[in-house]
């Protein structure tokens, strides 16, 4: 029973202590002009694990936007078989394609030799 003695008064202590700690720190945010961001800002964003502000991520989205439509059409551009289940360059294509591009006397297929 004695330790509820103490108990009650060092709760009301500790409150006191809390809502003066409160008042202090909302003073000091406005004579200072601070912000204090709230823990739910701090945490990782799945999409924003890096923590970049909003014009970084929206910029560095459509980047990788960009980069991944290039990507599709640089690939879609091999000729590709379905080959015993899998697929495969179709050799044959290229072929055909850098002998067009010979006898035409173009450079098209440049880009295309290393495949």
């Amino acid at each position: 029973m004695s330790w509820l003695v103490l108990l009650v008064p060092s709760f009301l202590v500790f409150f006191l202590f809390v809502f003066l700690f409160r008042k202090f720190v909302g003073y000091m945010k406005t004579e200072q002009n601070l912000v204090i961001e709230s823990f739910r800002d701090t945490l990782i964003d799945k999409d924003n694990p890096v923590g970049l502000n909003k014009e970084e991520l929206e910029k560095l989205k459509q980047q990788q936007q960009e980069a991944q439509r290039h990507l599709s059409d640089v690939i879609s551009r091999i000729p590709v078989i379905q080959k015993d289940g899998r697929f495969q360059i179709d050799e044959e294509a290229i072929r055909q394609r850098k002998a067009a591009a010979q006898s035409n006397g173009t450079s098209e297929m440049v880009a295309n030799d290393n495949v």
